[in-house]
């Protein structure tokens, strides 16, 4: 393939990009209503209460799925969030992170358990799969401007693109891991293919399924810091201002809040992760 037909496909794409914006706006224009209020409905209610009242809540969960020393690193790191002035921006990106993962694994696991049954599904599947995970994270952000302009809506676009891969590929990985001496239990019990689904297959692929579900919130949080260059908003904007304005406090100190919440986030989801592989 030579120069000149690179270009062409470029210019192909381009107009069939137009095509779409032009065409199908009601289309996107429905999807950002939906996904404006969900964002909006869960940015409301993470801020809600008072901080310490949620700093608390958080601290809870950290020690009834974690234990005490994850806890104790949530209390205080929560603690240091507030005390930067960074609260209500936290959680701005923490509810930008649920939406997006919300979306999500309402596609990738159903997409998943469907190529674990079709060959032909995870055939098709698994190239695309490929190109999203090779793709640079902010190429993303271009499809997601053109068809949902600025704002927080394209960056939870962005990010669910982004963070989608590893939903489907564990789902799936899961669901094909699990014995057939259990399946073929449950078959000779009578069982007909969705109860085999929803009472064998599924409960034996929950701790790879939930890793899935690490990993796509970690994806989601590392895109939500990215997509503030579109105005997504949350810390990925306090970020982005560091850069633009050489200020460095900022910049650490947003770094900072994006590192708590993180290490909140991944060591929370990994315990429920154990959870399920114990009760495996």
């Amino acid at each position: 393939m030579n120069f000149r037909e690179i270009v062409n496909i470029g210019g192909a794409f381009e107009s069939v990009i137009d095509w779409l914006v032009d065409n199908m706006s009601w289309f996107f224009k429905g999807i950002s209503t939906a996904i404006s209020a969900l964002l909006d409905g869960t940015t409301a209610a993470l801020n809600f209460p008072p901080w310490f009242v949620m700093a608390i809540a958080l601290t809870a969960l950290a020690w009834w799925v974690a234990g005490r020393g994850v806890a104790i690193f949530t209390a205080l790191g929560f603690f240091i969030i507030w005390y930067m002035g960074l609260w209500t921006l936290t959680m701005s990106t923490l509810g930008l992170v649920i939406a997006s993962v919300i979306i999500a694994l309402l596609i990738g696991i159903p997409v998943g358990i469907w190529a674990s049954k079709k060959n032909v599904v995870w055939n098709v599947v698994r190239p695309v799969l490929d190109f999203m995970q090779t793709l640079p994270a902010f190429v993303y952000l271009i499809p997601a401007v053109l068809f949902f302009r600025l704002g927080p809506v394209p960056g939870v676009v962005a990010t669910l693109i982004f963070s989608l891969p590893p939903a489907v590929r564990l789902t799936n990985l899961g669901i094909r891991q699990v014995p057939k001496e259990i399946k073929e239990a449950a078959r000779s019990f009578g069982s007909t293919s969705r109860q085999i689904l929803f009472k064998a297959e599924l409960p034996v692929a929950l701790a790879t399924i939930m890793a899935g579900v690490n990993q796509t919130i970690m994806l989601a949080l590392s895109m939500v810091v990215i997509a503030g260059m579109i105005g997504a908003g949350g810390l990925g904007n306090e970020v982005l201002r560091g850069i633009t304005q050489l200020r460095i406090d900022l910049g650490f100190e947003g770094g900072i809040a994006i590192v708590i919440l993180a290490i909140f986030l991944d060591r929370v989801t990994q315990a429920l992760g154990n959870i399920a592989q114990k009760k495996r």
